[in-house]
């Protein structure tokens, strides 16, 4: 007999169901969806779940009766085995015959047992007395050792938490390079590791609750920027019981269909966990041109600060109109707005490289949202505007995000672009630095773990958008898929847009050398970066290839505007 219970995830700190640590139970639920009416009845009556109308076995009435039925089976047997109160949050997946409950736990130990005593009574609906199962559920629980509490920390430094779908990297080393101009030592966790005072402690995917308890543990750390994937959120939960400031870049499609998340508004959901938990007198820095991201304002105790490249947006008068404030660009300047008061103009974006002479959209949002972070935990103003006049699209500020160099007379820019928006920008940026008549070459590379209509218009964007497209595998993120299976999904996007035979090639190294060797002069060349970005360095400066400063980048993109 397969068991009710599927999975019992600790999760750490707040999350997707409470703004503290949880337990979060994947249950099978086909015996109560088959179970008769008579058993479904009688089930109900010993939980307590009066006027129940259980609906015909398989039916949807039926699933709407066991959600129902399933959070009042927790109730009961935390109540019978000694915890008066209990919050339940039980919610549908996109498989009828499973579902997710969620509920608080300040012993490890019991609120596991719970879980298991839970899966057992769903177990024994079939099977055995079920007002004696209930009961030695109850039993077993308050009879099970507590053990240790939750290890969530409360920060006693400053904290902003960077979270959104694309930027959040950038953003959050942005924000952490501020504070460094500001004299403050900065600690940060990322996607790429652990960073105390500009310096990799420990390299790896820090952007989970672990990364964030590092930072705050060093005792020197006086500013913490910490990077939060939903990945962290739905696996292990939040560090951290609040935030000073949050930041939330974006919300579009990316990983969906992984741990229950199977829409952008689900994902949205996730995001929003960031803001939720940043203290009441802190600040919630949203998106306001993403419908999603500014409604988070519904959800949150702090102060809202939007950011919008558009001057005259409703999302920018609203925000004014409640108390709020907002950043955006008003003749080429990055600006704040204040209630009832005349624009401040901070620097123009042609003066921050990272915008990239203001030709990138993303990073130009990015850039008011480190703006509005760093201002709002409390930064001077003149010491922001230095931070983003100093912050470089280079290898050494932001490793790996829109890297541009020079080989002889072709342009090669490397990027993550590990989604649709992402690869889209890319095009945008080497579109930007595009001679007349030169071409757009294109290292295409996906990750294993996205959704096969992803992988597909991934191949699409790329062959629609560039002139010449080779796949690059990236093996160290196959993630249970063979490069033949992932080249077939590309190379169908391809097809729909009238490519064929896209070559591909074993690593992003060899697609990148593959690229180069056919550039000619003035051709951008393009990489979508993910497993080797050391070794891409690497090969571009052995071949004589250096990093574009800012003025040279400057004057590719006037070169570009001016043809």
């Amino acid at each position: 007999m397969t068991s009710s219970l599927i999975e019992i995830r600790v999760l750490e700190g707040p999350n997707l169901y409470f703004p503290r640590a949880a337990i979060k139970l994947t249950l099978d639920i086909s015996a109560l969806a088959a179970a008769s009416e008579e058993t479904a009845l009688r089930f109900a009556t010993r939980i307590g779940l009066k006027n129940a109308r259980p609906g015909a076995p398989e039916s949807g009435f039926r699933q709407r009766f066991a959600l129902r039925a399933v959070g009042r089976l927790v109730r009961a047997v935390a109540q019978e085995s000694g915890t008066s109160r209990l919050g339940v949050r039980v919610r549908p997946t996109s498989d009828q015959h499973q579902i997710v409950v969620a509920f608080p736990w300040s012993h490890r130990e019991r609120a596991q047992e719970m879980g298991r005593a839970i899966g057992d009574v769903l177990d024994a609906l079939l099977s055995k007395d079920i007002d004696a199962a209930v009961s030695a559920a109850a039993e077993r629980v308050s009879t099970s050792e507590p053990g240790e509490r939750p290890r969530t920390l409360t920060p006693s430094v400053p904290v902003v938490a960077v979270t959104g779908t694309n930027g959040k990297t950038t953003t959050s080393r942005m924000i952490a390079h501020i504070g460094r101009t500001d004299g403050r030592l900065v600690g940060w966790s990322n996607t790429d590791g652990i960073y105390i005072d500009g310096e990799l402690v420990e390299g790896g995917d820090y952007s989970g609750p672990s990364g964030a308890g590092r930072v705050l543990a060093h005792p020197e750390v006086e500013l913490a920027v910490t990077e939060t994937a939903r990945g962290g959120i739905l696996l292990k939960g939040i560090g951290l019981t609040r935030n000073d400031v949050s930041v939330v870049t974006n919300v579009s499609a990316d990983h969906l269909g992984q741990q229950g998340i199977d829409t952008v508004d689900q994902l949205a959901e996730v995001k929003a966990v960031v803001p939720r938990i940043t203290r009441k007198s802190g600040w919630a820095v949203l998106n306001a041109d993403d419908p999603r991201v500014y409604d988070m304002r519904n959800v949150v105790r702090a102060k809202p600060w939007v950011f919008s490249r558009d001057p005259d947006s409703p999302a920018i008068r609203e925000t004014l109109n409640a108390g709020g404030r907002a950043t955006t660009v008003i003749d080429g300047w990055v600006s704040v707005l204040t209630p009832k008061a005349d624009p401040d103009p901070l620097v123009e974006l042609v003066d921050v490289p990272m915008t990239l002479a203001g030709l990138s959209r993303f990073n130009v949002e990015n850039t008011l949202a480190a703006a509005s972070a760093s201002l709002a935990i409390g930064i001077a103003r003149e010491v922001v505007v230095e931070g983003l006049r100093t912050f470089l699209p280079d290898a050494e500020h932001n490793p790996g995000r829109m890297n541009f160099f020079s080989l002889d007379e072709v342009s090669v820019v490397m990027d993550l672009a590990h989604n649709e928006a992402g690869l889209e920008a890319l095009m945008e940026i080497m579109n930007g630095v595009r001679r007349p008549g030169a071409r757009l070459l294109l290292g295409l590379g996906v990750v294993g773990d996205r959704q096969d209509d992803l992988i597909e218009k991934l191949g699409e964007i790329a062959a629609r958008d560039s002139d010449v497209v080779a796949i690059g595998h990236k093996e160290k993120y196959l993630r249970g898929r063979s490069p033949e299976e992932l080249e077939a999904l590309m190379r169908a996007g391809a097809e729909r847009v009238g490519v064929t035979g896209v070559p591909a090639y074993p690593t992003e190294v060899a697609v990148l050398a593959a690229l180069v060797g056919q550039a000619l002069p003035g051709d951008v060349v393009g990489l979508m970066c993910h497993a080797e970005r050391e070794e891409c360095y690497a090969w571009i400066a052995e071949h004589d290839g250096s990093p574009d400063s800012s003025s040279a980048l400057a004057a590719k993109v006037r070169a570009a505007a001016a043809g």
